[in-house]
């Protein structure tokens, strides 16, 4: 099979990151005031960024900065829902709060659909996705994600001390990922660049981004290339094959999406596992509740995406208006905490405890509104088994070192170093 035309013309066009629209330099450093200045770039944010969310929920619901061209951090539950529910006033072409916008000629499809897209696109495209990510289809993911799991702690070879987070948490979605999109494991490491670069270089110039995007897009071009070559039943193959409204999917749709499983599938996941385990080394009271109740799993999975949501998904503002007491300026950022929602006292008794057992639990982990994650049941799926099997093969562990845990910084926030003593 030739390559399709869809494909061959020049991919810089298919970029998130073509033409730019800046507005101010990047500014870095310290914070003196999270209320006018707040930074989530900066080392303390990253650290523990929940008292500072307690602090401006109390006295600044509503913070802004002028750093990224200005933007706007609401941080209670009810602003960020709203704004997550508001897609008249908020666009999604840009999820990624960074030192530029990409112009609005890009909506109603942003550069990696469906997250990036606006309605009424968003809907359609959307519901491309759902067949893959259904429980049905999540579940036939599950025994070959456990073997993987124990393969990985087979590899530890007995060792006092692992790192958690680089040598078991990162690897479970890259091969769950991997596997739905047909690309081959061994290139493993080179998505944990990918990520990187995505997700936490957004201070870089914008010369600089788009050339660390291109590595990404142009591993992106070969494998559709490759799928066109040698077609099989993958997420890849269907998204080339995919039809919307009469026609197949444009090229920068086809790899848009490919761009977002491959990025959101991982880093998210790879938080979430990170942070269960970090919170289960520190408190052997919940993990020896779990181990002696291997049922309340799921539960303490819920609070645990609660207390250590791992995303923040950015908006911007589409005119220039009056929200909630503030002057929004067209083309704001707006940075949706769904972490800080989920501390919200107003929401959620005890909110700053993890309460391993909470009944109650409407959190926001997956995000609020039309854009709710559509890889929900994987991301659950693959929580449950690492964490099912990490207990049952190391049911005693510990932090080796808290001080040398260190944490993403930026939008997904997770264990990026997690030294555990087993036994």
């Amino acid at each position: 099979m030739t390559v399709d035309d869809r494909f061959t013309k020049s991919f810089s066009e298919t970029r998130e990151d073509r033409p730019l629209g800046t507005r101010n330099a990047p500014v870095t450093g310290p914070v003196e005031d999270w209320a006018t200045d707040f930074s989530h770039m900066e080392p303390e944010w990253a650290a523990d960024p929940y008292p500072i969310q307690d602090d401006l929920r109390q006295r600044c619901p509503i913070a802004h900065t002028d750093r990224f061209g200005g933007g706007w951090l609401p941080v209670r539950y009810e602003d960020v829902a709203a704004i997550a529910y508001d897609t008249d006033r908020f666009s999604s072409r840009a999820i990624i709060m960074s030192n530029f916008r990409p112009p609005k000629e890009i909506a109603p499809i942003g550069g990696a659909p469906p997250i990036s897209s606006d309605p009424p696109f968003h809907h359609d495209a959307r519901k491309l996705l759902l067949p893959a990510f259904t429980k049905t289809a999540v579940g036939r993911q599950e025994p070959a994600t456990r073997a993987f799991c124990h393969a990985l702690i087979d590899a530890f070879d007995g060792r006092d001390v692992v790192d958690a987070a680089h040598e078991y948490a990162q690897h479970i979605p890259i091969r769950v990922i991997a596997d739905m999109l047909g690309f081959p494991p061994a290139d493993g490491p080179r998505f944990r660049v990918f990520v990187e670069n995505t997700l936490e270089g957004v201070n870089l110039p914008p010369e600089q981004r788009i050339e660390r995007m291109s590595a990404l897009f142009d591993y992106l071009l070969a494998q559709v290339h490759e799928h066109l070559d040698n077609p099989r039943d993958d997420l890849t193959s269907y998204l080339i094959n995919a039809e919307l409204y009469g026609h197949k999917l444009q090229a920068e749709h086809v790899v848009g999406a490919m761009a977002l499983l491959l990025i959101a599938g991982i880093d998210t996941t790879w938080s979430a596992i990170g942070a269960s385990l970090w919170h289960l080394a520190k408190n052997q009271a919940d993990r020896d509740r779990l181990l002696a109740d291997p049922a309340l799993l799921p539960t303490a999975m819920e609070e645990f995406l609660r207390a250590y949501a791992p995303v923040t998904m950015a908006r911007l503002v589409k005119q220039d208006m009056q929200w909630h007491g503030v002057d929004m300026k067209a083309d704001d950022w707006i940075l949706l905490s769904f972490p800080a929602a989920n501390r919200d006292s107003a929401q959620f008794d005890r909110a700053d405890e993890v309460i391993i057992d909470r009944e109650v639990n409407r959190h926001a982990a997956f995000g609020l509104g039309i854009h709710r994650c559509v890889g929900s049941h994987l991301a659950r799926m693959e929580l449950r088994v690492a964490l099912e099997v990490w207990l049952d093969r190391i049911p005693s562990f510990s932090l080796a070192d808290p001080g040398a845990v260190t944490w993403s910084a930026g939008q997904i926030r997770g264990p990026r170093t997690l030294p555990l003593r087993i036994g």
